[in-house]
């Protein structure tokens, strides 16, 4: 027996503690930002409706400077103002998202009046999202992502065929995915479409993971189930770190903000799926062939 195992087989519960700890925090975040937003996650105006306006230039502005402005003008109104990618050299802008009580045509004299320029076709485009359509689209979304999720455990019970395993592999992925979107609410990002569609892609890298672990320690038979956790260990990480470093990579260098969203809301997402795989799941699997020696060493 190795250091790391006999540390392992002596400390596996305690390590539970980590995402104990963490659920805890989570969940009092987020009972208390459901109390102050009335939602659990912050929606940009394709899930709540607005306005989405972008204006081209030729010169670069201070942002800051224009949504402090904005602010003013509309008063309580939501206003987030966000640079524009350049995509050439010469091409600058900025991104305007306002809450539906926003006019368009009052949002363009704004700007007009701030940047003192004229705004036309070729230099400013608005985008008007009615809050039902965005409310209608956010509820889709959610459905989705509740019939994915149900899907799932369907497929995990049926290939396991025992409630314990199978009841660990959910609670991993509902673990992942929720802490992923505590950490989202609390580094501000706002969730459009596309981050509706990072967390279905998360349920289903998240469950990948948790299965290979659980069939590689509940199903086969080969040397000591230490060593079928550290084989099961060295081919997930591998697969998450290399995934990682492709996403940051993408973030980096990409100029779409939708893309920068998604990549953002995976690597989140990857780095707590660690802890749930690897530290919770893990310890609850290994408590659990414990108590069943015989039947899995």
């Amino acid at each position: 027996m190795t250091k790391m195992e006999e540390f392992y087989e002596k400390r596996y519960k305690l390590l539970l503690i980590i995402p104990l700890l963490l659920l805890i925090f989570s969940v009092i975040f987020m009972i208390n930002f459901y109390s102050k937003t009335g939602d659990i996650m912050n929606k940009d105006v394709s899930l709540k409706g607005g306005i989405s306006a972008a204006v081209y230039l030729e010169e670069a502005v201070n942002v800051e400077e224009i949504e402090n402005s904005l602010r003013s003008e509309f008063g309580d109104s939501e206003v987030f103002v966000r640079s524009l990618a350049a995509l050439e050299e010469d091409q600058n802008g900025f991104i305007v998202e306002a809450g539906g009580e926003v006019d368009d045509v009052i949002l363009e004299e704004k700007l007009e009046n701030l940047l003192d320029i004229e705004l036309n076709d070729e230099n400013f485009f608005v985008q008007v999202t009615s809050s039902r359509l965005g409310e209608d689209f956010y509820r889709q979304m959610i459905r989705a992502i509740i019939f994915a999720f149900v899907f799932m455990a369907i497929v995990i019970v049926i290939t396991f065929r025992s409630f314990v395993p199978s009841l660990l592999v959910i609670l991993s992925v509902v673990f992942d995915i929720f802490i992923t979107l505590v950490v989202i609410d609390l580094i501000g990002l706002r969730i459009s479409a596309a981050g509706i569609a990072a967390l279905l892609l998360l349920i289903g890298y998240s469950v990948d993971t948790d299965i290979l672990l659980t069939t590689r320690v509940i199903k086969r038979r080969e040397g000591r189930v230490w060593e079928r956790f550290v084989g099961s260990a060295k081919t997930g990480l591998t697969m998450t770190f290399t995934t990682l470093a492709a996403l940051i990579l993408g973030y980096i260098f990409s100029t779409s903000f939708v893309l920068k969203e998604m990549f953002l809301i995976i690597i989140i997402g990857l780095i707590i799926d660690i802890i749930s795989t690897y530290i919770m799941n893990a310890s609850l699997l290994k408590w659990y062939v414990n108590n069943r020696r015989e039947k899995y060493e």
